[in-house]
């Protein structure tokens, strides 16, 4: 397809989509000639992926090229192609580890990862940006007085589990290494946003239920 085509079909101005290609985003395209360029499927769907983590995530574009850099990166098993690529998105700044809350949320939550027998996760705590978010909100938490021990976060973790149980028998229903690793991306950038609202939604039907709307 040409790029008037690509356009139609993506919803993204050709303004953009060269701008995309001259920030290295997006793949250029078959040169037909001097002035034209052929794009294909492949280009529709890392177009798409691109919109998506810069308009609804607002990622910036640097921190967009990092991440499809982790996901372009055939060379690296797939458990860390996928990690990577998440890891390079935005995070939350490391925990001031001289903060007794800090201090004591990192030894509760990893208490937790015991508790779980997520042998795995507990490996990676020390650099994952997932564990850091954890013991940033438990700190907080307790901060203001308010203890979410191991004992309460556990029936918690384990929903969660069954909830990656079916991310990853999604992302495996892709073929390529390729597309695993964008659903990846796409499952932090979109579908938990999408997982949060219905936890709010389960949370407002539950309570009226039980109090009614009154």
């Amino acid at each position: 397809m040409r790029l008037a085509e690509l356009s139609e079909r993506s919803g993204v101005s050709t303004a953009t989509i060269k701008y995309y290609l001259r920030e290295g985003l997006l793949a250029p395209g078959r040169q037909i000639n001097a002035t034209t360029a052929d794009y294909d499927d492949e280009h529709l769907r890392r177009l798409r992926l691109v919109r998506a983590m810069i308009q609804v995530g607002k990622v910036p574009v640097a921190k967009v090229r990092e991440v499809l850099g982790h996901v372009d990166d055939d060379s690296l098993p797939l458990a860390t192609r996928l990690g990577s690529a998440v890891w390079a998105l935005p995070q939350l700044p490391e925990p001031d580890e001289d903060d007794d809350f800090v201090r004591g949320a990192r030894l509760a939550m990893e208490e937790l990862l015991g508790t779980l027998g997520w042998s795995n996760a507990r490996a990676m705590a020390s650099v994952s940006p997932a564990f850091r978010s954890l013991v940033l909100a438990a700190a907080a938490l307790r901060r203001l007085g308010y203890d979410w021990s191991p004992e309460i976060l556990v029936p918690y973790a384990r929903l969660m589990r069954e909830v990656a149980e079916l991310d990853m028998a999604f992302m495996e229903s892709h073929a390529s290494e390729a597309e695993k690793a964008e659903i990846a991306v796409l499952g932090t950038v979109l579908v938990e946003p999408m997982l949060l609202a219905l936890h709010r939604l389960a949370q407002e039907e539950e309570s009226t239920r039980r109090y009614g709307f009154e």
